[in-house]
């Protein structure tokens, strides 16, 4: 499919990790409906899942040319340390997918699980999340603030995610503060991106995402394919 020469909406296709972060996707969706049109798998992947899809369906390759952003929403851990070399490359062929410009591929990356970024909408704060342990500690902090909260339900996670402004500001705290410890910088490019990856210290970046619908983006092309499409 050909680019309109009539602007609409910024077209963006999400690729997540798991259920909550489909939730959360499903939230910016619905709450940035009006200067962006984001869509994603009904089912879960991430690198090579879009690789595959861009290469072979048509669903996704017929609407490469008119792709403004992908975003990958996932947890860094440690045992993904070694992923980054063939992640790139996956990125770089994505981005190729239209010239002039080149489709923007962001990474929505949070240590260790989604719940440390759910928690940022609550307060700032920067433990270690790399063992179960850590993990389960800071899933059971967020069950203090939301009792009802499991991973992948839609409402509460909505209801979360309703305090994103919170989440921001804490959120670029946390990726300022390891400039400390020699991140090369706080803009969204591949050499910090490779390493925030490969340092596991405690962040996310999922607030840049947010901060682009706010403004809203450039661009875009068309709107409507379907709120999620395999």
């Amino acid at each position: 499919m050909s680019r309109s020469t009539k602007p609409a909406k910024p077209y963006i296709v999400v690729f997540c990790e798991g259920e909550s972060e489909q939730a959360y996707t499903d939230f910016l969706r619905k709450e940035f409906k009006d200067v962006a049109s984001i869509h994603r798998p009904k089912a879960t992947g991430l690198f090579d899942v879009a690789d595959s899809k861009y290469k072979k369906d048509t669903k996704y390759r017929d609407y490469a040319e008119v792709t403004d952003e992908v975003w990958f929403f996932f947890d860094v851990e440690t045992k993904d340390i070694g992923a980054w070399e063939s992640r790139l490359k996956i990125i770089n062929r994505l981005r190729s997918l239209r010239k002039d410009p080149n489709i923007k591929i962001r990474l929505l990356m949070t240590t260790g699980c989604i719940e440390y970024w759910l928690m940022l909408h609550y307060e700032m704060y920067a433990p270690p999340i790399q063992t179960v342990a850590d993990k389960t500690r800071v899933i059971n902090r967020l069950l203090s603030k939301e009792p009802l909260y499991k991973k992948g339900d839609t409402a509460i996670t909505a209801k979360i995610a309703r305090a994103y402004p919170t989440a921001i500001t804490n959120a670029k705290r946390t990726v300022s503060n390891l400039l400390q410890d020699g991140l090369p910088g706080i803009e969204d490019t591949d050499e910090r991106n490779r390493w925030l990856c490969q340092k596991c210290l405690t962040f996310s970046t999922v607030y840049e995402a947010i901060d682009e619908l706010n403004i809203p983006l450039a661009g875009g092309t068309i709107q409507n394919v379907g709120d999620c499409f395999d």
